[in-house]
C-alpha cells in the first residue's frame, strides 16, 4: 500500500471532549506510550487497537522477526520449556501479530496494554543491563550507544522516561530519555524518586510494591542460562489515583477506548518459513514466524473473536487490590540471544535498581 494513504481517516471527539487520531482499522495512537521508537502508521509508534491490545509494529530484520520469534516461542501452546514459561508472567500477554486490511504485509505484534486497568497510570520504561548493544552489534553502533549513556556500564540501567501523576492538579508530568541520561551517579536516586512523587508525599506503597516484583524477575535470572537479553528495558507502572486502591471495580485508563470487538490478523497465508529459536535469534534473515494457533471452522487462529475479546478482557474484571496497584513487565526483545552461561549484565542492572529503591525506601 503507498504510503501516501497511511492517513488518518478521521478525527472523534471523546468523551472528555478532547480530539482522538482515528487510524486504520479504528487504531489509535497509545497515549501512554513514554518510550520507543516512533514508527508505524503516519510515525505514530505504538497503537492501541478497538478491543483495548496495544499494536508494536515490526522493526526491520533483523531486529523485529527476532524479537516476534521471541514471543512465538515463550507463548506457544506447545511450549514445555519450564524456564520459558516462568517468564510468561514476566511478559505482556501475546497475541499473535495483526496487519491493516488495507495494508496486509505490515505486521504488528498484538500485546496485552498492561496499563489497561489502571485509573491513573503512572509509568515508567526503564532500560535494563550494563550496555545496550548487543554482541553482533558493529564498532560504530557500539560507540555512538556508549556515546549516548557513558554511565550504562557502572549504573546498569537508564530512565528512558516516565509519566507521573499528579494529585493536586489532575494532571501528569513527563519526562524523556535526555532527562534519564542527565542523570548521573548521585542523581540517579533523585531521579527514580520523581517517579513515586504524586506532588504531595512519596508513593511508598507503591515502591515496596515494584521491589518484591523485580525480585521476581531477578529469581528468574538466577535461575536460568540459556538467554541473554540487550537493549531491554522494565516497563514499571503503579496507580496514581489514590480513589482506586481497595476498590471493588476499577475503569480503562482511557476512557475514549472501551472494549469493543476487533479481529486478530490470521497468519494461514504467511508464506514464510517458522525457523527455530536458535536459528532465528542468531540469524538475520528476513523471516516472519508463524504463530501457531488452534483454528476454528471458519479457518481464524486463535478461536473466535468473542472468545478472543473475553480472554484480552480478563484483567479488567479483576478485584482491584494492592497487588493490583503495581505491574512491572518485561518489554523490548529485539536484541534477545540464546547462551549458555547467566546473563550476568541484565542481573547487574536488576540489582542496582533494586538497591536504588530499596535506598528510596530507607530514606
Amino acid at each position: 500500500m503507498d504510503s501516501s494513504f497511511r492517513k488518518l481517516e478521521k478525527l472523534e471527539n471523546n468523551k472528555n471532549g478532547t480530539v482522538k487520531q482515528v487510524l486504520l482499522d479504528g487504531c489509535v495512537p497509545f497515549s501512554h506510550q513514554v518510550a520507543g521508537h516512533k514508527c508505524g502508521i503516519n510515525n505514530t509508534g505504538v497503537l492501541q487497537h478497538p478491543d483495548g491490545t496495544i499494536l508494536k509494529q515490526l522493526q526491520a530484520p533483523p531486529r523485529g522477526p527476532r524479537e516476534m520469534n521471541f514471543y512465538t516461542q515463550v507463548f506457544a501452546k506447545d511450549c514445555t520449556d519450564t524456564r520459558l514459561l516462568e517468564l510468561q508472567q514476566h511478559l505482556p500477554k501475546f497475541y499473535g501479530t495483526w496487519a491493516p486490511r488495507e495494508s496486509p504485509h505490515d505486521l504488528y505484534l498484538k500485546l496485552e496494554d498492561v496499563t489497561r486497568r489502571f485509573f491513573r497510570p503512572c509509568i515508567m520504561d526503564v532500560k535494563i543491563g550494563r550496555r545496550s548493544y548487543d554482541p553482533f552489534a558493529s564498532s560504530d553502533k557500539r560507540e555512538e550507544q556508549i556515546s549516548k549513556y557513558p554511565l550504562m556500564e557502572e549504573i546498569g540501567f537508564l530512565l528512558l522516561g516516565m509519566r507521573v501523576y499528579q494529585i493536586d492538579s489532575d494532571s501528569y508530568i513527563a519526562h524523556d530519555q535526555l532527562y534519564g541520561r542527565s542523570l548521573g551517579k548521585d542523581t540517579i536516586k533523585n531521579g527514580l524518586t520523581r517517579f513515586f512523587h504524586n506532588g504531595q508525599e512519596l508513593q511508598r506503597h507503591a515502591v515496596s510494591l515494584i521491589i518484591s516484583k523485580i525480585r521476581s524477575i531477578l529469581r528468574w535470572f538466577e535461575s536460568q542460562t540459556q538467554l541473554h537479553f540487550y537493549a531491554s528495558s522494565l516497563l514499571l507502572v503503579y496507580e496514581g489515583s489514590p480513589h482506586t486502591i481497595n476498590e471493588s471495580r476499577h475503569e480503562p485508563a482511557d476512557p475514549g477506548t472501551e472494549h469493543q470487538q476487533g479481529e486478530p490478523q490470521s497468519n494461514s497465508n504467511n508464506p514464510h518459513e517458522a525457523l527455530s529459536f536458535q536459528s532465528s535469534l542468531r540469524h538475520s534473515h528476513p523471516y516472519c514466524h508463524v504463530v501457531q494457533h488452534e483454528r476454528n471452522a471458519n479457518g481464524k487462529c486463535g478461536g473466535s473473536v468473542k472468545e478472543k475479546d473475553a480472554e484480552i478482557g480478563k484483567g479488567d474484571k479483576k478485584q482491584f487490590g494492592q497487588e493490583e496497584a503495581v505491574e512491572v513487565k518485561m518489554i523490548d526483545f529485539a536484541h534477545v540471544f540464546p547462551s549458555n552461561c547467566p546473563d550476568e549484565s541484565y542481573m547487574y542492572g536488576l540489582r542496582n535498581l533494586l538497591s536504588t529503591l530499596e535506598q528510596i525506601l530507607k530514606d
